[in-house]
């Protein structure tokens, strides 16, 4: 879908690193600046044992800036400055997370860019959008996406020590793809009309996009929605717990659809007759008692005979499996969607894109070393070695 397009990174992390990722998996040429000496700081932290690293591995990086070739490139200096230039002329596609006064300040703020390739696409990651007070604030997503967005504070139990955490890159990942979204729009109409873009996604927006359905809801009716306490007017739209301590969720919004099969499979027929929960009105009205009914016979099977026994009935229901249990899901690998790839000699498996053509798995090929590829760019760019040596003697390679 991208062959062809030509992406320039400066970004560090997951938002906008991620994103490029994913215009890499459909066929992008993306090049990734990292600072010549530290690199992404994100290399680091399987180093320091913050995530794990499978035979020298990191996999957070490797699953962040698959299918990219990396540069070390020094852009404190005016050398590097300009060799960044030569490579914004020959991109489609800038993709940064620098905050704005350091965009500014290093020379490769938007204006500057698009002045030197007006038909580029500059695409910003942000933590609270480009306007306002706290345009240039700096965040992550467990900050700007998790709770200032509001979403920590939906799932946080009211007499909770802490707010919710959050799971790793959790919003870095919702925003990445918005962002991918962003450009791949921008692209499509560079083709129609010839014409750049600025295209803005923010931690803040993305969450407020995904948690907009509880957020409208609070708004109307001017009190927080409970979305933590898990309670809704229907006792076959909530989870219940098996006799080994697992859960299985229902999810029957069409209640009255639902409910005469689901008591058969749960071998109790006599609750269709039930005057009490006769429909969805009777139901909500006898919650309580409804509720009770169905964590009595949740709880005295355990979640493999639930499985068996639920196995042929086509309502929405689904089991709380673990994060080990859905890596391992027999849909996830019919499916294709963590994907194996080699890092010279390491198998280590990726989740790949959420997006696919043709029922075509995308090929994903691994992350660069630091630096990997700067002498090779630079050859491309038309610098010879005598000029490539003098640069890493400068530090600027």
């Amino acid at each position: 879908m991208f062959e062809g397009v030509r992406v320039l990174e400066v970004a560090q992390w997951t938002f906008a690193p991620a994103a490029a990722a994913v215009l890499a998996d459909f066929g992008a040429s993306v090049i990734k600046i990292e600072d010549p000496v530290t690199g992404d700081p994100q290399r680091g932290l399987a180093s320091s044992g913050v995530v794990p690293s499978v035979n020298g591995v990191n996999i957070v990086t490797a699953q962040t800036n698959r299918g990219k070739r990396s540069v070390g490139l020094n852009l404190r200096d005016p050398r590097g400055r300009e060799l960044l230039m030569e490579l914004v002329d020959q991109a489609d596609v800038f993709v940064t997370n620098v905050r704005g006064p350091a965009r500014k300040r290093l020379g490769f703020d938007e204006e500057t860019v698009r002045a030197r390739n007006p038909r580029i696409v500059y695409a910003r990651a942000t933590g609270q959008g480009p306007h306002g007070e706290d345009a240039d604030r700096g965040g992550y997503d467990f900050t700007s996406y998790w709770m200032r967005g509001g979403i920590a504070s939906a799932l946080t139990a009211p007499d909770a020590d802490r707010p919710l955490p959050q799971p790793p890159a959790f919003g870095d990942k919702a925003g990445a793809m918005n962002l991918a979204f962003g450009i791949a729009a921008a692209l499509f109409r560079r083709e129609r009309t010839g014409e750049g873009a600025l295209v803005d996604v923010s931690l803040l927006g993305t969450a407020l996009w995904q948690h907009s359905s509880a957020i409208l809801y609070s708004w109307g009716l001017e009190r927080e929605f409970p979305v933590q306490s898990g309670r809704s007017a229907n006792p076959i739209a909530r989870g219940y717990r098996t006799a080994d301590g697992r859960w299985i969720a229902l999810m029957m919004i069409e209640s009255d659809r639902w409910w005469p099969d689901l008591c058969r499979n749960l071998d109790r027929p006599e609750l269709i007759e039930d005057e009490r929960f006769a429909d969805a009105k009777a139901r909500t009205a006898n919650y309580d008692a409804c509720v009770a009914e169905l964590e009595a016979v949740f709880a005295a099977r355990t979640l493999e005979e639930w499985r068996s026994r639920l196995a042929g009935f086509s309502a929405p229901w689904e089991i709380l499996r673990t994060m080990r249990e859905t890596a391992d899901d027999p849909q996830v690998t019919a499916n294709g969607y963590a994907v194996p790839v080699d890092h010279d000699g390491t198998e280590v498996r990726l989740m790949s894109a959420p997006v696919q053509f043709d029922e075509r798995v995308p090929e994903l090929t691994r992350a660069p070393e630091h630096a990997e590829h700067s002498e090779e760019v630079l050859l491309e760019l038309g610098h010879d070695w005598d000029a490539i040596i003098a640069l890493k003697d400068a530090e600027v390679l």
